[in-house]
């Protein structure tokens, strides 16, 4: 008798062998059933050792509730004397709902888990085709089917079959259901199946033996005609014979369905015929196919139908799938596989995902079938479609590293393990990992993690997945690495033919300049060998996923042989997470980045910074290269000081730019592209304004010491007052000069002017530093006219002789260097030019409407394409910029808001203001960013300015790449430029052209 307000000794009993609900367990062992198995002290103890002994105890229950009165003394009995038996039910009505809903449909299929002879122990295809031979119509073949799938759980759940063995098998049970399928097919249609000769090839994990419990199988039907048969009819009936195979196996009936039959792997998918020849397949193979049907074409192995006719197949495909490697764009091809399969998780399931997610059964899968396709064309000891296999093939031809191999080994039979354990639960078609504790509870006990079930297998999980994270490091690159640096005596290891072939597969145009590179940076045994033998196998990894893998590893040769015997850079390399892909991002995405960095090779710091890549602001800049002038000898010494810091400061914007354009593991690409086209012009505009307050300060000093007889501004026009200069923009100056109380103005002339010219010469001098150019042709009379003027002249020019595009340029005035006041004076002088007080006449309007047309018309270059011109061309800058500095003009005056120099705010402003509509602004803002956009992506690729597309292949590739345009999308950014400019040259023709 229990004593009141103590739990009985049942109750701790059951809470000690796992049961999580006692109180309802308890219950259930009085059910009257189960009376002859209460008092067996083993039985506890047995479903204790279940995944979840709630579940296995209802499963029981019901199990024995569902027996006659006549065969009920023969399960419990057996029950009691057969450990195995009893260890195989409790295992399966512990782990997996649906089996203990079919044994309570069917409660005479216990029977099946009796036996334990040595053969069914290894079951083979055989005997699942015996299994299944009694089934004559749709419902008993699930019946059947159900009841082979009862005993692969049952041998997979006690360890009996280890996973690869239960994959296999569900793969044989598979091909046994698809023959007696297409058999039940034939017996509803014999005139169909004399007609025609059919043959079912299976694909994916079905034809590489390695299938799920769930899981669509994929699967090509081939067809001839029988003798003397009329093809075209014999193709008929053979396609309704394989759609009649397909609805037996994906129909649901009271008995549910077996598993889907997928043909959408055929020739042209879903929209192609469902049988076709094997002359009609092979000719599509020869003509259309992409590389990622010869990839799926790995697995392909008949299973069903006609054999003579599957074995021609694959005969005839086979020698095709190991040529795939040498086809034209199989690298892009395979960049863009991947990209598809991740880009198409759902952001909200990403860290669930168990197949498709970052570190998933995908990666290794997808690595393993390229390595093959790479590798395979010369050793057929690779021609496997079993993962596991072709792992062990190449870890055995030295083409991955044994160590790295039998790590994915065992992280890919733990995944595929967690996958056969929560499909098996409810026999549902999933792979995300769940989120309720109670499954994760019983998935981590399913794989005898018993301590702390949910914690075990969290971090069992993410040790796994994190290996194959890294397998393109393990797989891919360390290979080569070992090839080039030899320092394992008697492993076996790549040819040099081998090497080249992969590092041509994974996107290096010069695969022989590549291994050289390898070999001086990875072989001895010093310090910085050892290191950079750690990092490559990454850093190449990265670079394979940039348009241009060869310049990568070239920069990073000739930043490692400048800075490798500093004890810092490797250092930084090694220790800071994000500052070895920062590296690669910008070694590999063009030029100019790279020219940059190589010319100071100590930039590279600025990389492990996180602080390091955010724009400095003027002031400080300001007080550095002022100083640095201050402190120099002479001005040439000065201003290649200031010069020292531009560059500095380029290479910071350009690396923050490519980063986050291209984003990196840490740090997502940037989805909005407007704020960063705003810091790259901001940031490039400031840099240039105190090079040139830092040459002005160098010009002075040399010759006048700290005063010069005039007071001197430097006014920013054009993109440099905008604040949207580009990487490859000349600075838009004008220059005004007042001459100072007591000085005569003929010497303060002299002296703004000399100060001009050395300006120029210095920031032009030959230097290892990309030079300033200044560009002061938008001055009074253009080039025709004094490059100084002052204060007075300016106003008496303005007043009297202004034309209507020079009060436009002054749109962009902004004092950008020199004496503040004075240059503050000249923008009020300017204001009444640009925002005149009565707006714009129409004589005004259609003179700036008569120059944009003139423009367009005579200064597009020759040949070029209106369409891609980023600056004159259809809806580009130009467009955009005119219409927005029309409506400045006529409403400035009138509204504060619209006077500001920067493209992108006056044109937020008129759309505030009610004088654009929201959707037009948007459009017309579109437009500009991303022509922007292109010009800086140009100047970065190419390290020299354009206008347009570029028309190299690898550097339009880089140019898409920086755009967000994956590999295989190149045309997609160059038809979304047209699309997104057509749009904004039909509003600028209403707003500017009023048409």
């Amino acid at each position: 008798m229990t004593v009141p307000g103590r739990r009985s000794s049942t109750f701790t009993r059951l809470l000690r062998h796992g049961f999580t609900d006692p109180s309802a367990a308890e219950r259930l062992l009085d059910v009257p059933d189960l009376s002859a198995l209460r008092g067996d002290p083993v039985l506890l103890e047995a479903l204790g050792a279940t995944a979840d002994p709630d579940l296995a105890l209802r499963g029981l229950v019901r199990l024995v509730e569902a027996q006659s009165d006549a065969e009920r003394p023969a399960l419990t009995t057996t029950l009691l004397s057969a450990k195995p038996f009893r260890d195989r039910l409790l295992g399966v009505l512990g782990t997996s709902e649906a089996l203990a809903d079919h044994l309570a449909r069917h409660p005479g299929d216990w029977r099946s888990l009796v036996t334990y002879e040595a053969a069914d122990l290894r079951p083979g295809l055989a005997d699942f085709e015996r299994g299944l031979a009694d089934a004559d119509d749709p419902v008993s073949l699930r019946v059947a089917y159900r009841r082979c799938l009862l005993a692969i759980a049952a041998r997979d759940v006690c360890g009996t079959s280890g996973v690869a063995r239960t994959a296999a098998e569900l793969a044989d049970l598979a091909t046994a259901t698809l023959r007696a399928a297409l058999a039940l097919a034939r017996a509803a249609a014999p005139e169909d199946a004399a007609l025609c000769r059919l043959a079912v090839i299976a694909m994916g994990k079905c034809g590489g033996n390695e299938l799920n419990y769930v899981s669509d199988v994929d699967v090509i039907f081939v067809g001839e005609a029988s003798d003397g048969a009329d093809e075209a009819k014999a193709l008929q009936a053979a396609t309704r014979l394989a759609a009649h195979l397909m609805r037996i196996c994906s129909e649901t009936t009271v008995e549910g369905s077996i598993w889907p039959v997928d043909a959408n792997l055929r020739p042209e998918g879903r929209n192609g015929p469902l049988v076709r020849t094997l002359a009609s397949h092979v000719a599509y193979y020869q003509r259309w196919a992409k590389t990622w049907e010869f990839q799926a074409l790995l697995k392909a192995r008949p299973v069903a139908g006609d054999e003579e006719l599957g074995a021609q197949y694959i005969d005839a495909v086979s020698p095709m799938v190991w040529q795939a490697a040498e086809r034209e764009n199989f690298v892009a091809d395979v960049q863009k596989m991947r990209r598809r399969v991740v880009d198409n998780i759902p952001v909200a399931q990403v860290e669930r995902e168990l197949k498709l997610g970052p570190g998933g059964l995908r990666d290794v899968e997808f690595a393993v079938q390229l390595l093959q396709l790479v590798h395979g064309r010369s050793d057929a000891t690779l021609h496997s479609g079993t993962t596991l296999d072709a792992l062990a093939a190449l870890a055995a031809g030295g083409y991955v590293g044994r160590a790295d191999a039998a790590q994915l080994d065992e992280a890919y039979r733990f995944l595929r393990a967690m996958e056969h354990r929560i499909q098996l639960h409810r026999l549902r078609r999933t792979h995300l990992v769940p989120e309720d504790e109670a499954d994760l509870r019983r998935l981590g006990r399913s794989l005898g993690l018993r301590t702390d079930p949910v914690a075990e297998l969290n971090r069992e999980w993410k040790r796994h997945a994190a290996v194959v994270r890294r397998l393109h490091e393990k797989l891919f690159y360390r290979p080569l690495l070992d090839a080039v640096a030899q320092l394992a005596p008697g492993e076996i290891r790549l040819s040099p033919k081998a090497a080249g072939q992969r590092l041509e597969a994974l996107g290096y145009a010069d695969p022989a300049a590549a291994l050289r590179h390898l070999e001086a940076l990875a072989s001895g045994v010093s310090r910085k060998a050892a290191i950079q033998r750690t990092l490559l196998p990454v850093l190449l990894g990265w670079f394979a996923d940039s348009a241009d893998p060869d310049a990568g590893l070239l920069g990073f040769r000739k930043v490692s042989d400048a800075l490798g015997k500093t004890p810092w850079y490797l250092r930084l390399l090694r220790d800071e997470g994000a500052a070895a892909e920062n590296l690669a991002r910008v070694l590999s995405a063009g030029r100019l980045a790279p020219d940059l960095l190589l010319r100071a090779p100590e930039a590279v710091a600025l990389l492990g910074d996180p602080e390091g890549l955010k724009p400095r602001d003027r002031g400080h800049l300001e007080q550095e290269v002022l100083a640095a002038v201050n402190r120099a000898d002479g001005p040439e010494q000065a201003v290649a000081a200031a010069r020292g810091v531009r560059r500095r400061e380029l290479f910071r914007t350009a690396a923050a730019d490519l980063i986050g354009s291209y984003g990196t593991e840490d740090s997502p690409r940037a989805t909005e592209p407007g704020p960063l086209v705003d810091r790259v012009g901001a940031a490039i505009a400031d840099l240039t304004a105190v090079t040139i307050a830092g040459a002005l300060r160098a010009a002075v000093r040399a010759e006048w010491g700290d005063r010069l007889p005039t007071r001197f501004a430097v006014i920013g026009m054009g993109r440099f007052g905008g604040h949207e200069l580009g990487y490859g923009s000349d600075a838009d100056v004008l220059f005004v000069h007042e001459p100072r109380e007591g000085v005569d103005e003929q010497e303060a002339a002299r002296a703004a002017n000399r100060v001009v010219s050395e300006m120029r010469r210095l920031l032009q001098l030959p230097t290892t530093d990309p030079p300033l150019l200044i560009d002061a042709d938008l001055r009074p009379e253009g080039r025709s006219g004094p490059l100084v003027r002052t204060l007075k002249s300016y106003e008496a020019y303005y007043r009297r002789w202004s034309l209507g595009w020079e009060s436009q340029a002054l749109l962009r005035a902004q004092a950008v260097a020199g004496d503040e006041e004075l240059g503050a004076r000249f923008l009020a002088l300017a204001d009444p030019l640009r925002y005149p007080s009565d707006g714009l006449g129409e004589d005004a309007v259609r003179e700036i409407r008569r120059l944009k047309a003139r423009m367009e018309s005579e200064r597009l270059p020759r040949g070029a394409d209106p369409t891609l011109h980023t600056k004159l061309g259809r809806g580009g800058l130009s467009d955009v910029e005119w219409t927005v500095q029309l409506i400045q003009m006529r409403h400035g005056h009138a509204r504060p808001e619209l006077r500001t120099t920067r493209t992108r705010q006056a044109l937020a402003a008129a759309c505030a203001a009610g004088l654009i509509a929201s959707d037009e602004a948007q459009i017309l803002d579109e437009a500009w960013v991303l022509a922007t956009r292109v010009r800086n992506a140009v100047m970065l690729v190419r390290g020299r300015p354009g206008d347009t597309f570029p028309g190299d292949p690898r550097e339009m590739a880089a140019v898409g790449r920086y755009l967000g345009y994956g590999p295989g999308h190149v045309g997609e950014a160059v038809e979304d430029y047209r699309r997104v400019t057509r749009r904004a040259r039909a509003v600028v023709e209403d707003l500017f052209y009023g048409a």
